[in-house]
């Protein structure tokens, strides 16, 4: 039922005095108060330690992730559920548990599938960052636990958070040269899919030798590749700044690392990648990496 206008007034001067009043009453913003949904001591860990690698969610203060944690409902869709469809208004995202759903997009009239989806990916966030309809179909190819966070929650606690940071690695992302040629959704995807890490002179990112689990982003600070043959001595074979990459080649052929990375400056910022999501979001990236491989040997 609709709720009664103020009633009419008498005279100008008593308009005033009631319309400041009532319509003051109305316009009070309403505290937002998240939703509880109880979660076991493993499942809050759990869903901490999936949060916490997110790109969106690592920008959030320990008690509002804790928030969130509370307020994330689970949902289980079964093989060839549609979980979100492309054109749709966005009032949640969801976080994957388990499951490996697919996402497609409509081209010519016929979907075609963009992304493999894996446990701890985030979906349905761009429509609620930018109010805009959802950019892809997601559906389950396997059965999906997922956990769903409602718009009110992702906009008074993660919007802002994740607005800045967001924003702050997509313009990074623009000046990397590899990405040149992607759009603003595949940016904003590497950009979820991205852990910082820093470290300190002289420390080693990668070693020669060792198995190769991550893709680096050079953020801040300056870096060098050395390479020893046959154990001899270590010689400097490139250098990286802002902007570089590296680790790419144990990712490409399956190889160990083909030589170290030092920093070189006082301290270094890198951006991580691990090894599944690379090979998931990277893909058609990889003929360019590729033929950047010979800048090693």
């Amino acid at each position: 039922m609709e709720e009664p206008l103020p009633p009419p007034p008498k005279s100008m001067k008593a308009r005033a005095s009631v319309s400041a009043e009532a319509y003051g009453t109305w316009n009070q913003k309403m505290a937002f108060v998240p939703p509880k949904f109880p979660k076991s001591a493993e499942q809050m860990e759990k869903l901490r330690s999936i949060l916490s690698a997110s790109f969106m969610f690592s920008a959030l203060e320990d008690k509002d992730m804790d928030i969130i944690l509370l307020a994330v409902e689970e949902k289980i869709f079964e093989p060839g559920s549609r979980i979100i469809k492309q054109g749709d208004d966005g009032d949640c995202l969801y976080i994957i548990e388990e499951g490996n759903p697919e996402c497609k997009i409509l081209i010519d009239g016929n979907e075609k599938v963009v992304k493999q989806c894996m446990p701890g990916d985030v979906f349905g966030e761009l429509a609620l960052l930018y109010n805009s309809p959802r950019a892809a179909s997601v559906d389950a190819t396997d059965k999906c636990t997922v956990w769903r966070l409602d718009q009110q929650s992702f906009n008074h606690i993660v919007k802002e958070a994740a607005s800045k940071k967001t924003s702050m690695y997509e313009d990074f992302l623009k000046k990397v040269r590899i990405f040149f040629s992607l759009d603003d959704i595949q940016r904003s995807q590497i950009a979820d899919a991205l852990k910082p890490a820093t470290f300190k002179k002289d420390d080693y990112v990668t070693k020669q030798g060792e198995n190769g689990d991550n893709f680096y982003i050079v953020e801040e600070g300056s870096l060098v590749a050395l390479k020893s043959e046959n154990g001899g001595e270590e010689k400097e074979v490139m250098n990286y700044s802002t902007g570089d990459y590296f680790g790419e080649l144990a990712m490409l052929k399956d190889q160990p690392r083909a030589a170290s990375v030092k920093v070189t400056s006082d301290t270094a910022k890198v951006l991580c990648m691990q090894r599944k999501r690379f090979k998931t979001m990277l893909g058609p990236l990889q003929d360019i990496m590729q033929q950047n491989s010979n800048n090693y040997t």
